[in-house]
């Protein structure tokens, strides 16, 4: 495990390689969870999180599953992939000022059948569903999610 200052090293090096989940309810909607911590701190988003060093897709796909909705037994052969995407911040997990994030995204789509219970995660206060639409034209949803539905 990287310590705050190393990880902060590797940010301001590097990109990070992440997977969002773009998770659907059988009625369209969207799940968004409100961001506790930078980037994009109290904007609405996407489920998601970084790959793990010698982490597989796959199992980066389930833990991401588990530690972002609470939900085991999902698998990445379960969603369909919709691209790789770019993300970037101004800021950083550290709020160091001068030091920007950079992210490259593998996104999943994913349709939860029925009503799924959600865990609390670390990354988001709350969630909400949101149509496409409903999405595109709320002010809180942070622009690399509105991406996945242009």
């Amino acid at each position: 495990m990287l310590t705050k200052s190393d990880f902060l090293r590797v940010v301001a090096s590097t990109p990070l390689v992440s997977i969002d989940l773009l998770v659907t309810d059988t009625q369209g909607r969207v799940l968004l969870g409100r961001r506790r911590n930078r980037p994009a701190q109290g904007s609405w988003f996407v489920p998601g999180g970084r790959i793990r060093k010698d982490e597989g897709l796959d199992a980066a796909f389930r833990r991401i599953v588990a530690d972002e909705l609470g939900l085991t037994g999902v698998e990445r052969g379960d969603a369909a992939p919709r691209g790789v995407f770019e993300h970037h911040y101004p800021d950083n997990f550290a709020a160091e000022p001068g030091i920007s994030t950079h992210y490259v995204v593998l996104a999943y789509a994913w349709t939860m059948p029925g009503a799924a219970p959600l865990g609390q995660p670390d990354q988001h206060s709350e969630y909400c569903w949101m149509t496409p639409a409903e999405l595109l034209a709320h002010a809180e949803v942070h622009e690399n999610t509105r991406a996945y539905f242009r």
